[in-house]
This record gives C-alpha cells, sequence and structure tokens, in this order.
C-alpha cells in the first residue's frame, strides 16, 4: 500500500495493521518520502537511471493488490502520486504492464471532503488497466475512520 503523508500515512497504517492481523504480508510505501524528481519530457528523453524507481517497480509488482490513500488536492490526485504513476508508467516498453488487471483499493483522508480525489483517482488507475474495487474509503470531518470497512476493503481486495 502506499500513502502520502499524515492523516494518509496514519490511515494506510490502520489498513496495514487489520491486514496483518488477518494474515496478510503488507509493505507501507511513503511516496513522498521517495523523492521522485519531476516528472517531465525533457527528463524521460535524458534516460538517466532515477534512483529507487527501480525498487519501487519491483516491490510494487510483488505485491497481489495496492492500498493508495491520498488526499484530495485542489479536487484531484496530491501531485506526488500523480508523478510516482507517471515515472511508473514511462519504465519499460508497455506503459501499462505495471497497472494490468493489478487489483487497487482507495482511500483518503482529506479536509475537502475526498469523493473527487476517489473519483480523480479511480479514473486514473482504470486507465491504466487496473482493477479498481467498487469500494472506497472517505475519511473526514464528517465520516471518523471505520475499522470495518476498512477490514470489508481488505478482504475484497484479497478475495
Amino acid at each position: 500500500m502506499f500513502a502520502s503523508t499524515g492523516k494518509n500515512a496514519d490511515l494506510a497504517k490502520s489498513f496495514a495493521e487489520l491486514a496483518d492481523n488477518e494474515g496478510h504480508e503488507t509493505t507501507l510505501l511513503d511516496i513522498c518520502g521517495l523523492e521522485l524528481p519531476m516528472y517531465t519530457p525533457a527528463a524521460d528523453d535524458a534516460h538517466q537511471e532515477i534512483q529507487g524507481l527501480k525498487a519501487l517497480m519491483n516491490t510494487l509488482d510483488d505485491s497481489d493488490g495496492w492500498i493508495v490513500c491520498a488526499p484530495e488536492y485542489n479536487g484531484s490526485i496530491p501531485p506526488v502520486l500523480n508523478n510516482m504513476i507517471a515515472w511508473l508508467s514511462r519504465e519499460g516498453d508497455d506503459f501499462r504492464r505495471l497497472f494490468r488487471f493489478r487489483r487497487v483499493a482507495l482511500a483518503s483522508v482529506s479536509g475537502g471532503g475526498g469523493q473527487t480525489c476517489i473519483v480523480a483517482m479511480r479514473l486514473q488507475f482504470a486507465h491504466l488497466g487496473c482493477t479498481v474495487l467498487g469500494r472506497s474509503l472517505i475519511v473526514n470531518k464528517n465520516r471518523p475512520k471505520n475499522p470495518d470497512s476498512i477490514l470489508e476493503i481488505i478482504r475484497e481486495l484479497m478475495s
């Protein structure tokens, strides 16, 4: 599972704890901590090796499913997540290879409501070929974190 920092990282930890209790192996990835350079066509054309990108791809490729916890950022996906996806989709000859048929669950802790982030992530991951779970989790000031919902998402993701 991967998350940004702060409350979304805390939510990812809640997912990991419950998944571990269910007997699943988890890996938490702090996408902000990856410190990937900004994707640009010029950076891509330079064909320089991006530190940590191969290891990230291997970790994600070895996963049965992903849980993505990200905040709503100006009504969409946070730039750091979009940047990571851009780099991952440019590695190799088939930009969808890493994503194709990958099961993905989406979650957001957001002060802005979170729904538009979920919709934007759903569109992007589906476009890349992922199988995005229908159920998602939104946590905000009106919706507290619900461990039962987290557990149901984990069970659906791993079924």
